[in-house]
């Protein structure tokens, strides 16, 4: 017969209640009583119940991951699953399991929230951009349920959010630009209204501002951020003898502009621009030319993202918005 809390009680000398207590970590308790309970508990080989632990504690040790999944979303959102896969293996490491809710998979999303909130099932939440939803906001608010959200919201600022400094970013490759004496830059963007397209140019067009180097409107281009748009943007940019730097904002325009250049190496013997664009997943590998690349490492953003959903749940009250793991140049040549 397998040894019961009430069987540790008895040989201690305590009441059930003052067992627990000294197993769920209470200060009240004296070390005396403590010490001795704890040694009846390694007496006996008693093993808490982990559930009923955590039921008294009033935790799940589980955190739900928030997002919205459609087909090829692999392809489409690639880091997504690495900010994922680091918050994981940060929240494992901490004894805590983590929960896949996918917002596409119910037609009530709210209502979902809700049951993981009233039913206590998850001790927090953390919500990737792509699932932000107003009334989900507003549910969580009125709740003070526990979050992060991966990403900068552009909503509510009673949110806690983490994000990466896009601008920042923009302003590494600049910096690298102007350590190499490039003068003719040019930038080949997503679409304005695009959010971390946007901060990236800001961050690069600042920047070299700053170290009196031109960015002409001519050489900034603005685009779906299709690898066709990269292709068009770069054969346009390769004909002006002047430019002797192409950064472009992501990989799927960068995909297009090594062909570009790779069509521009086989019949042009003049020297070719300095490449450069932004996070080594997904394609980088398979580029050619090797692209210089401002790099974010979005595992360690998701164990970030970890660390700050079990402070948060610590202290609800706790109010984090911050930037988090910095960009880092890599040359791959």
């Amino acid at each position: 017969m397998s040894v019961t809390i009430k069987d540790v009680a008895r040989v201690a000398g305590v009441s059930v209640s003052t067992v627990s207590k000294v197993l769920n970590g209470w200060t009240s308790i004296s070390k005396e009583t403590s010490d001795r309970v704890r040694t009846c508990v390694t007496k006996l080989g008693y093993t808490p119940n982990s559930r009923a632990v955590n039921f008294a504690r009033r935790q799940t040790r589980n955190i739900i991951y928030l997002t919205s999944l459609k087909q090829n979303e692999v392809y489409s959102n690639p880091h997504m699953f690495n900010i994922m896969c680091g918050a994981f293996q940060a929240l494992a490491v901490s004894g805590y399991t983590m929960t896949l809710m996918d917002l596409r998979s119910t037609d009530h999303p709210k209502e979902t929230i809700s049951d993981v909130i009233l039913q206590k099932s998850a001790d927090g939440i953390i919500i990737h951009g792509s699932a932000l939803k107003n009334d989900i906001i507003d549910l969580i608010l009125s709740h003070n349920f526990p979050h992060i959200i991966v990403g900068h919201p552009d909503s509510d600022s009673r949110l806690c959010w983490i994000d990466t400094n896009h601008r920042l970013a923009g302003q590494y490759a600049a910096d690298y630009l102007v350590r190499m004496s490039k003068t003719h830059a040019a930038f080949i963007g997503g679409k304005r209204t695009e959010f971390i397209s946007h901060e990236r140019e800001l961050g690069f067009r600042q920047t070299l501002r700053r170290n009196n180097v031109a960015l002409t409107k001519d050489h900034i281009f603005y685009t779906d951020s299709s690898w066709q748009a990269g292709y068009q943007s770069a054969h346009k940019l390769l004909k002006d003898p002047t430019v002797d730097a192409i950064v472009c904002e992501n990989n799927s325009l960068a995909i297009g502009a090594s062909l570009a250049f790779r069509e521009r190496k086989g019949s042009s013997a003049a020297p070719l621009p300095l490449f450069m664009t932004f996070d080594i997943y997904p394609y980088t590998s398979i580029m050619e030319p090797r692209p210089v690349i401002i790099d974010i490492n979005v595992y360690d953003m998701g164990a970030q993202a970890a660390a700050m959903i079990l402070r948060k749940i610590k202290n609800p009250d706790l109010m984090i918005q911050s930037y988090t793991t910095l960009p880092e140049l890599v040359d791959l040549q």
